[in-house]
């Protein structure tokens, strides 16, 4: 095999933060988490496989809005919005519901942990909506992820689920601060946590 042939086979993490749209501190974390595969040179410097990367950039949605948690005198943003369910008829009433919301979110679904995380690696909405049972990675193993994330910090994670506390238990539990809401989707009880955290933020509210 050729160098050159080598050589695009990786990249740097720096590269690999640029292709991606994240920082290089989250492709760190993908890379020790075995989102993305890896490895070291003799040198102690992180290579990251390219097609560990493209696979990710496959699933990527559309980039979370850009001005997420950026204060601006002049002009008011509106509250952002991610819901994360594998069930696309619910992520429909999600969309159909949170529409209808008196702040008028900017509102992004995605069906899978992975496209999540590729969309929070850009930043971080102000309300994260999560389902747990999901396949690939589930919402457990995406929220102990996000729980090491910088993007996330000021994002309020609600987990919405089917699973009951002693279910959740089982499964070894969710990070602190997290609210869990039972299913079906309480969309009044969402409403109020947004309406939260509209008040005390920077939000445009209607």
């Amino acid at each position: 095999m050729s160098s050159v042939a080598v050589e695009k086979s990786f990249c740097t993490t720096r590269e690999a933060s640029a292709l991606l749209g994240v920082s290089v501190g989250t492709v760190q974390l993908w890379v020790e988490n075995g989102l993305l595969q890896a490895w070291k040179t003799a040198g102690g410097h992180r290579r990251v496989m390219r097609d560990s990367v493209e696979r990710l950039l496959r699933k990527a949605p559309a980039p979370v809005e850009s001005t997420l948690h950026t204060k601006s005198e002049a002009q008011p943003r509106k509250l952002s919005v991610l819901v994360v369910d594998d069930d696309l008829d619910l992520l429909r009433l999600y969309q159909a519901n949170l529409s209808r919301w008196p702040m008028q979110p900017l509102v992004t679904c995605t069906d899978n942990s992975v496209s999540a995380l590729m969309a929070l690696g850009r930043g971080g909405p102000d309300l994260l909506i999560v389902d747990l049972h999901m396949p690939g990675m589930d919402g457990f193993s995406m929220l102990r992820l996000l729980k090491l994330a910088p993007e996330v910090r000021h994002t309020k994670i609600v987990v919405v689920t089917g699973l009951d506390a002693q279910a959740i238990a089982d499964k070894g539990g969710l990070p602190e601060g997290m609210e869990v809401l039972p299913k079906p989707i309480p969309f009044d009880r969402l409403l109020a946590v947004a309406s939260a955290i509209a008040s005390q933020s920077d939000v445009q509210i209607s």
